[in-house]
């Protein structure tokens, strides 16, 4: 799992899912309209919360939200693993959830269970994790001492831009989690108005280069083999390999585009382990 071809799973079939997943997809797309914008209601009702729990749950995790900016109604949650000690110095894995930058919170069960299953296994927003990383490797005033950027972990990065990939077109159909409607729908929210898909924020890899800062942190990328984005994402591995920083790529040939949403799904359990092998690997043993 460490190249990247383009070519596997190129059929529009798509995979096996377990009826679950499909109930829960099926539900998605109802949500949308055929233009691939959203229905708030459906979403609003569909869209179940879990609460914070600052008392451990069953596998010892706690959890509480901290207002970032009250101003914008920014928060955060923030989830602790369980550690034999208060003094045990661990890793900090910031998750981003992207949601097509406009869809659900950290508050929605699937991502709030998901963030457990992270803290429990390693102690996507890809787009927004790589616009972090860059702007935090760039910036002109020093980070704390007590904090370094070790890695940066893109699952499935939504990336894009007006040229339509060979990706885009082959997968548009191939699964209920994301359509072509539905990317344009999500550009269109986010983007300054009157912006295209060719947007820096959206087209990372404008003219197959990518800016990034000296500091720019090794990467781990994660490609599905059924994510109509994938075109996108290979050719920003690539733009990462030429400008000679290390990346790291793990591909899943029947997943789907937000598959690591979905714990019935084997390759989602497969992802929380390839995370800790990477949070590990760069991890340093002097971490404050």
């Amino acid at each position: 799992m460490t190249g990247v071809d383009r070519s596997r799973r190129s059929s529009s079939s798509p995979p096996p899912l377990p009826w679950t997943v499909r109930v829960q997809l099926a539900a998605l797309s109802a949500a949308h309209r055929s233009d691939g914008s959203a229905r708030r209601l459906l979403f609003y009702l569909g869209d179940l919360h879990a609460a914070a729990s600052p008392r451990p749950d069953a596998a010892g995790v706690r959890s509480v939200d901290v207002t970032i900016d009250a101003s914008r109604g920014l928060w955060a949650r923030v989830f602790c693993p369980p550690t034999n000690t208060a003094a045990a110095k661990l890793p900090v894995v910031v998750y981003f959830h992207g949601g097509g930058f406009v869809l659900f919170s950290a508050a929605s069960r699937p991502y709030d269970a998901l963030c457990r299953r992270i803290s429990r296994g390693v102690g996507a927003g890809g787009n927004i994790a790589h616009h972090v990383a860059q702007r935090w490797a760039s910036s002109p005033s020093s980070p704390p001492a007590s904090l370094r950027l070790a890695g940066a972990v893109l699952i499935s990065p939504f990336f894009g831009g007006e040229e339509r990939t060979e990706e885009e077109v082959g997968l548009d159909k191939a699964s209920l989690s994301l359509s072509l409607a539905r990317t344009d729908y999500f550009w269109r929210e986010f983007l300054p108005e009157g912006a295209t898909r060719d947007h820096a924020a959206a087209r990372v890899c404008g003219g197959e280069r990518v800016e990034l800062a000296e500091a720019f942190p090794p990467a781990m990328v994660v490609i599905g083999g059924f994510d109509l984005l994938k075109g996108w994402q290979a050719r920003y591995v690539a733009a990462l390999r030429e400008k000679g920083k290390a990346v790291r790529v793990v591909e899943y040939p029947d997943a789907i585009h937000g598959f690591h949403a979905f714990p019935e799904l084997a390759d989602s359990g497969k992802l929380v382990v390839e995370m800790k092998l990477f949070v590990q690997e760069h991890s340093s043993n002097s971490m404050a």
